[in-house]
């Protein structure tokens, strides 16, 4: 039997390179330790060895051609890491950034977000270093066919349901939903985020933004607060910020910045949401274009977003995004609380900063959990050959990200760390996934 020490040192020993990777271990496996001085046997058993591996890692070739008959190579990447609770669910990921360190991440990460959403669904991830950026929808069609061509062999409706991510959107799903059907043969709900007209569920577009402010607003009430008039800034403008802005806005918030890899925007009397979709989503150009047409509007080509003073701060863009000098000017204008719709976007120093201070901090794995929940929901819609309505979805969401956030702090207290929602999401996950992979034996 190795101790927690020993077994953190394996896993350095293992992944050397997996930078992201092994940020995301060592936060877990700090919380855990409050767990084995009560479950020895998950020490004894090996479930924490087995828990940090991955039961299959695919890593594969994805040749494609350029509208210039040139031939383009990419690396895909899916990386199935426990299916303790059910058929492997996390996204397709396609940005230059990825690599295997990011899928490893977010993989080991979905175990966790998922078991909270009390669906069955183990955790998984995937995708590619090609980047949709600046190319032809013929070129992302023949790109997303070669992935599938590769990827059709591992997946299927009770075996691993990929979703979207960063890069991966509507047209990106259609394309390799269309190329599994053509492979397989089959109209399976193998993919989630798919067109309402054959397979996919309403309020999927809408449900992470949604679930995070529903989350944010559970655990303001707990407080004897609300998003009310508050001040909200939002990292990113894609599907996740746009939607997270919506629902703020409709539950009487003010959302004054938001930004994409250019820069921001700040807008003190609130973003208009209608403009910065056309902008996003329709015209799909840069946020700079916001401040042009929008004269009280300023666009930052530097600087950081988070310097400018908010009530609530909700980082919706990239891994490692706030750091420690954000955190640090973020408590200095008084910041209430900071809510992850990114996964792993706050660095351990500047988390460390936040609940130092007394800011309510939400870790992604609880708060940005409503995408998954509802690819959760829509392969159910699937499986019973059913269409819920947006209400019926959007009350089922409300309710999953309302629960997430009181079994959560319930767990933080259970375990003497009140309002630590880190350690409450890491473990009551993880006893989730670890009792399954008990009952289950050593597989």
């Amino acid at each position: 039997m190795k101790t927690l020490e020993q077994l953190k040192q394996t896993i350095m020993k293992r992944n050397p390179n997996d930078e992201e990777f092994l940020q995301a271990v060592d936060e877990v496996l700090q919380s855990l330790s409050l767990v084995l001085n009560k479950h020895p046997e998950f020490l004894n058993e090996g479930i924490l060895e087995r828990i940090v591996e991955p039961e299959r890692q695919l890593m594969f070739r994805v040749p494609w051609v350029d509208d210039q008959g040139n031939v383009q190579v990419n690396r895909g990447y899916r990386v199935e890491f426990n299916s303790a609770l059910g058929p492997y669910k996390g996204g397709l990921r396609f940005h230059p950034s990825v690599n295997i360190s990011i899928i490893k991440f977010l993989g080991f990460e979905q175990i966790f977000k998922n078991a909270l959403t009390g669906l069955a669904m183990g955790g998984g991830k995937g995708g590619s270093d090609f980047d949709p950026k600046g190319k032809s929808d013929q070129e992302i069609m023949r790109f997303c066919q070669s992935f599938m061509t590769e990827l059709a062999r591992h997946i299927g409706p009770d075996t691993d349901v990929p979703a979207g991510d960063i890069g991966v959107g509507a047209r990106e799903i259609g394309y390799l939903f269309g190329q599994y059907k053509r492979i397989r043969n089959a109209f399976h709900g193998v993919l989630t985020g798919k067109g309402l007209t054959w397979g996919g569920s309403l309020v999927r577009t809408q449900a992470t933004g949604y679930g995070l402010c529903y989350f944010t607003e559970a655990m303001l009430q707990d407080h004897n607060q609300s998003m009310k008039g508050k001040k909200i800034i939002i990292s990113g403008s894609g599907n996740v910020a746009i939607y997270a802005a919506e629902k703020a806005q409709q539950l009487g918030a003010c959302v004054i910045a938001m930004s994409d890899s250019s820069g921001y925007i700040v807008d003190e009397q609130g973003i208009d949401l209608a403009l910065l979709k056309d902008i996003k989503e329709v015209r799909r150009e840069r946020i700079h274009v916001y401040a042009q047409e929008k004269t009280n509007a300023s666009f930052h080509n530097s600087g950081s977003i988070w310097q400018i003073a908010c009530d609530i701060a909700l980082p919706c863009a990239t891994q490692n995004e706030l750091t420690k000098e954000d955190a640090q000017a973020l408590v200095n204008h008084h910041v209430l609380a900071v809510a992850e719709g990114a996964n792993m976007p706050t660095t351990p120093e500047a988390i460390e900063i936040f609940q130092s201070n007394g800011v309510l901090y939400a870790p992604g794995k609880a708060s940005n959990a409503g995408g998954v929940a509802t690819s959760g929901l829509e392969m159910a819609q699937n499986a019973a050959r059913l269409s819920w309505s947006f209400e019926e979805v959007d009350q089922r969401l409300q309710q999953i990200m309302q629960d997430i956030y009181y079994q959560v702090s319930q767990t933080a207290r259970q375990y003497g760390k009140e309002d630590n929602l880190v350690v409450g999401a890491n473990i009551a996950g993880f006893l989730k996934v670890a009792k399954a992979m008990q009952e289950q034996g050593v597989v």
